[in-house]
């Protein structure tokens, strides 16, 4: 559901009013209809009837909080986090996964005009396999705060629990909590990050002071205790091993070796989905030719080696294009090339594209690709498949594929983020 934002309009009156809510929005919020404009309504579920207070009256909408609810939806759930509602980190759990992903399917349905064939998922909680957690060290009780982000506020929530947290990490939080807490340092810590690789659990500590001696000997040994690998990161742009194995996961089947500040998909067990998925739908054979824009290190780019003549893939972050080579070179493929290019410039001009590709794939950052689309249309491939994580720069970057004489034959949304607001999708474009 689209929502415009501009100045807040105070409300001079705190009147109250009946609603029922018709649906749900990809932020969670139940939708209504009030004075001819939609009402926005935090935690009220479609079908449920509340009392609710006016908190902002626009021209386009209105947001309201509930003051009293009057019925409840059968699809209501008891959200499993203690921190929901103060965590800005979920905004569905008190909604049922069928409800969410109805609500996520028809606002990319009505967002590109087209109906959603399929919804791409994987278990909705225990999910997560990364999570940057915020540290903060309190002077006046000595306590260190680690958490996420309030819901519209820079201030943190002590995290004890997140079930969304693959089960390996959110286990290692209260030790974790504990360890960091004891450090000589602790108020000379930024953040720490903990990923969940294929070969076990690794950590990255930001910390903005040289550690002491002590503290890096209780961080090496925590690290050995729970199997972790572990990594200090002294400023933004340099991490230092201190133990443990370099990181890796898998792609359809292939081992991808990762750096811990380098891209992967939070969501793995949707991630593994999405690459079968998209390799069904490109039809890739023995005598086709692919191209991998936005290409990372190597998630698409390698799968389709596998089954293609020949692939390239391309890619605007040279440490990244670096990591694909490494990648392709470690699993013994070698028709796959990778190239650090601008997107934004004409791509058809390089050596690379004289030949041509009969199949492309995209998946770029949220910004979308609109420099990118004009240039895929001059190399005519028969098959286009776009994977997305906003609806809206999807929408718009499609439209010049259908000026071309694309027509959407597949579309998909991908729920890589359950109880979130987060709406990832993927269409396939075809050239009758």
């Amino acid at each position: 559901m689209a929502q415009f934002y501009s100045a807040k309009r105070r409300v001079t009156t705190r009147q109250i009013i009946t609603v029922t809510a018709s649906e749900l929005d990809t932020f969670g919020q139940g939708v209504a209809k009030y004075n001819g404009k939609l009402l926005f309504i935090s935690g009220l579920l479609p079908d449920e009837q509340a009392e609710v207070t006016l908190t902002e009256e626009k021209k386009q909408f209105a947001r309201g909080q509930v003051k009293r609810r009057l019925s409840d939806s059968p699809e209501r759930e008891q959200p499993r986090c203690p921190h929901f509602t103060v965590c800005g980190g979920c905004q569905q759990q008190h909604a049922s996964v069928a409800l969410q992903q109805r609500s996520k399917r028809a606002a990319l349905a009505r967002q590109m005009k087209h109906d959603v064939e399929a919804v791409i998922a994987a278990s909705p909680w225990g999910y997560r396999r990364r999570a940057r957690f915020s540290l903060s060290y309190q002077p006046k009780n000595g306590q260190l705060q680690m958490g996420f982000r309030k819901a519209g506020s820079s201030d943190i929530v002590d995290i004890h629990r997140c079930p969304v947290l693959v089960p390996t990490l959110e286990a290692l939080l209260p030790a974790l909590r504990e360890c960091l807490g004891d450090l000589q340092s602790a108020r000379h810590l930024g953040h720490v990050e903990l990923v969940q690789a294929d070969n076990g659990p690794l950590m990255v500590l930001r910390h903005t002071a040289p550690l002491p001696a002590g503290d890096r000997e209780k961080l090496e040994r925590f690290s050995h205790s729970h199997r972790l690998a572990l990594w200090l990161a002294p400023d933004s742009d340099k991490m230092v091993q201190l133990s443990g194995e370099v990181p890796w996961y898998s792609s359809d089947g292939l081992r991808l070796t990762f750096s811990p500040r380098d891209f992967i998909q939070v969501n793995d067990g949707v991630n593994q989905q999405m690459v079968t998925t998209a390799l069904e739908w490109l039809e890739v054979g023995p005598q086709d030719r692919v191209l991998d824009l936005f290409c990372g290190m190597g998630n698409f780019t390698l799968p389709l080696a596998t089954r293609a003549a020949s692939v390239v893939g391309v890619e605007g972050v040279p440490a990244l294009v670096a990591k694909a080579q490494q990648n392709a070179a470690d699993n013994g493929l070698h028709n796959v090339t990778f190239y650090h290019e601008n997107l934004e410039e004409d791509v058809t001009r390089q050596a690379w594209a004289r030949n041509g590709f009969d199949k492309i794939l995209l998946d770029p950052a949220r910004a979308g690709a609109p420099g990118v689309l004009q240039h895929i249309v001059k190399l005519a491939p028969a098959r286009v498949v776009y994977v997305s994580c906003n609806p809206a720069t999807l929408a718009r970057d499609s439209e010049v594929l259908l000026a071309a004489g694309y027509q959407i034959t597949r579309l998909a949304m991908l729920d890589m983020f359950p109880h979130t607001g987060h709406l990832e999708s993927m269409v396939l474009f075809e050239h009758p």
